[in-house]
């Protein structure tokens, strides 16, 4: 009895140990899974159903792939809300960021007469040190600010190229921003003139590779317009400007619409200047331009405040008095209107001859002074000042004495002269009704500058007719031979006589300093021409010895340039040794004609960006060039035959003999 009961007592206690148990059992799993399921429906509540949540306990686990680190923080913090977040354990991982994007390269350079500043972002292949030591040599040591910060990303194709270009830019720029980007070159600057800003316009587009964009954005000083002039025509030939002056953009876009609404075409010239008089001078030119047009011809003239308007012959009088009427009502108080209607030529009535002066400039430069001057001191100052603008030896005095001229003919005769030496040549001629002036020139400008100077020097009762031509070869800047026309010219100085070395050296003989000079001066009609001076030689002696020779001969000619004060920051030197032939080295004539310097033009393969670079890395590697050399100076290139010298023979006689392209049979330097 006492037995059972100690069973009984213990399986009661076993019993509810058991039911325990299952009882502990069951409240887990339903924390685990009342857990599970809240903190997955907050989840999927805010869209990061990409989460996958199982409890283990009272442990909630987070596991999946996030979009990002933010997603994997907003899913730590919503199960966060949900249960305690102690208990939230992060097995979630973060896709893979894609790479990094290479950094934009770009460089700023100013120079400024305090210097030069570099500032920007280059490529840890960029030669850092080069940039500086080149600006270094530009401005000075102390003038140079680097503020340049280096990427370790692979150069970006263009690169080296715009940076070449920005760098030799600066050359020719003493005031400027350029701005450098692969493939692409920005320069902002400031000439002294319209026509240094037109020359170094010429030159940077001429230095600009094909395959890089350039943006210029050169500026010149507004010049300073006295008197503020604007002549404008309509005639048989229909209407046009003779000159134009405006005070801003805007008021010279209104004059060039106003002048194509009274018949103007094609293209016109309207300078924008300092010294308007009023700023109503836009609306007051639009008004009489009108009126002009109204009037079906004639010619209207400012000159500062003062307008002439001279209307055609047999124009009818009441229309002319209407338009003249409503100009001198509408213009602005400032201005003075003096207008006249000629009448018709009476053709039936004969009298005296009307006397004339003439003058002519012949295009060699010739002037003929011929007609009527009213006195002998006259005729003496009229000589002078001729000699004094043309030269004393190109004046041809023909004019006699007419002492019935009008008391203003000297002054008409002398403004008349100052006016054709603006010309390249014309004809100018002088009667008692107007003057008149003729001819070519090689400045669009010219024909602007010449109004303004008849307008100030005549009476405003003075008739005055222009008829300049802009003749495009007879502009320096226009005129300027093209990069092919250049390398032609070199070539052809080398036709008939070569450059010649002093035996087994380098050193340049005294003969060739007349072809040196030849090539300096054709260089100095090609500025910027980006340009590599190549020596060759033929395949005796060691190839290294060869290569040596050849590389110090390119630098002396480059040296001779240098020394007759040639800017040659776009010029490199250039050994090939014997690995370019251009005729049989098996035979003497061959070998002949394989020594040589050969001037070639540089010019960026199309698609490499960074091939030029090797123009100036030295000899050592006379394969990786940036041009081909034999194709621009047109002779084809032939292979390098091997075995054709001994392999430690020295190369004395015969490199010795090696000079310039096309080298004639007898140099035996």
């Amino acid at each position: 009895m006492r037995l059972s009961s100690l069973l009984i007592v213990f399986a009661s206690f076993a019993t509810a140990a058991l039911l325990s148990l299952v009882a502990a059992s069951f409240s887990a799993d339903l924390i685990e899974d009342s857990s599970q399921r809240s903190v997955k429906r907050e989840l999927d509540a805010r869209g990061l159903d990409w989460t996958e949540v199982y409890a283990e306990g009272l442990q909630v686990f987070l596991a999946g792939v996030a979009p990002s680190e933010a997603d994997r923080f907003k899913a730590m913090s919503a199960a966060g809300g949900i249960v305690d977040a102690a208990r939230v354990i992060d097995n979630m991982q973060v896709e893979a960021a894609a790479d990094i994007a290479p950094p934009r390269f770009s460089v700023e350079i100013l120079r400024n007469d305090a210097g030069i500043s570099l500032i920007g972002l280059i490529p840890i292949g960029a030669d850092r040190a080069d940039i500086v030591d080149r600006m270094i040599d530009l401005a000075g040591r102390p003038n140079v600010t680097d503020l340049l910060e280096t990427a370790e990303y692979d150069t970006p194709r263009g690169w080296n190229t715009a940076l070449r270009f920005g760098l030799s830019a600066l050359d020719i720029l003493p005031r400027a921003k350029v701005s450098v980007q692969a493939g692409a070159v920005s320069v902002t600057a400031m000439a002294d003139s319209p026509e240094a800003r037109r020359g170094l316009e010429a030159q940077l587009l001429r230095r600009a590779p094909k395959d890089m964009r350039l943006d210029l954005d050169i500026s010149a000083p507004r010049p300073v317009i006295t008197p503020f002039t604007l002549r404008f025509v309509i005639d048989e030939n229909g209407a046009r400007f003779d000159a134009c002056s405006a005070d801003s953009e805007k008021a010279r876009v209104r004059l060039l619409t106003a002048a194509r609404a009274a018949g103007l075409t094609g293209s016109a010239e309207c300078t924008i200047g300092l010294g308007v008089p009023t700023p109503s001078w836009a609306e007051a030119a639009e008004m009489a331009m009108a009126g002009l047009a109204e009037l079906g011809g004639g010619v209207v003239t400012f000159s500062d405040a003062d307008i002439k308007l001279v209307a055609s012959p047999g124009t009818d009088q009441p229309l002319f008095d209407r338009v003249v009427g409503e100009l001198e009502s509408g213009l602005p108080d400032v201005f003075a209107l003096n207008s006249t209607l000629p009448p018709l030529p009476d053709t039936n009535e004969s009298g005296p001859i009307t006397p004339e002066f003439t003058a002519t400039l012949s295009p060699e430069g010739l002037v003929q002074l011929r007609g009527r001057l009213p006195d002998d001191l006259t005729r003496q100052t009229t000589e002078s000042y001729a000699k004094a603008r043309f030269g004393g030896e190109h004046v041809h005095m023909a004019a006699r004495i007419d002492e019935t001229l009008p008391a203003n003919w000297p002054v008409r005769v002398l403004a008349g002269i100052d006016a054709l030496a603006q010309l390249d040549s014309g004809a100018l001629e002088i009667t008692p009704d107007a003057v008149s002036l003729a001819g070519r020139t090689g400045n669009a400008n010219t024909s602007a500058e010449i109004s303004r100077m008849l307008a100030e020097k005549l009476a405003q009762n003075d008739e005055f007719s222009i008829d300049v031509r802009y003749v495009e070869e007879l502009d320096p800047v226009a005129a300027l031979p093209t990069s092919e026309e250049c390398i032609a010219g070199l070539q052809a100085i080398q036709t008939d006589q070569k450059i010649l070395f002093e035996p087994g050296s380098g050193t340049l003989d005294a003969s060739a300093a007349q072809i040196i000079d030849a090539v300096a001066g054709q260089l100095r009609e090609c500025p910027g021409l980006p340009l590599e001076i190549q020596g060759h030689t033929d395949s005796q002696g060691r190839e290294s010895m060869n290569q040596a020779l050849s590389q110090t001969r390119a630098q002396s000619v480059l040296s001779a340039l240098q020394d007759r004060r040639l800017l040659t920051s776009n010029i490199v030197a250039r050994g090939y040794g014997e690995t370019r032939p251009i005729a049989d080295n098996g035979t003497e004539e061959g070998r002949e004609a394989n020594r040589r310097i050969e001037f070639v033009l540089i010019s960026p393969e199309a698609g490499a960006g960074d091939a030029a670079d090797a123009a100036t890395d030295g000899a050592d590697t006379p394969d990786n060039t940036a041009t081909d050399g034999t194709a621009q100076s047109g002779k084809p290139a032939a292979p390098a035959e091997d075995g054709a010298h001994p392999p430690d023979t020295p190369h004395d006689d015969a490199d010795a003999e090696e000079t310039g392209t096309e080298s004639t049979p007898n140099d035996t330097n």
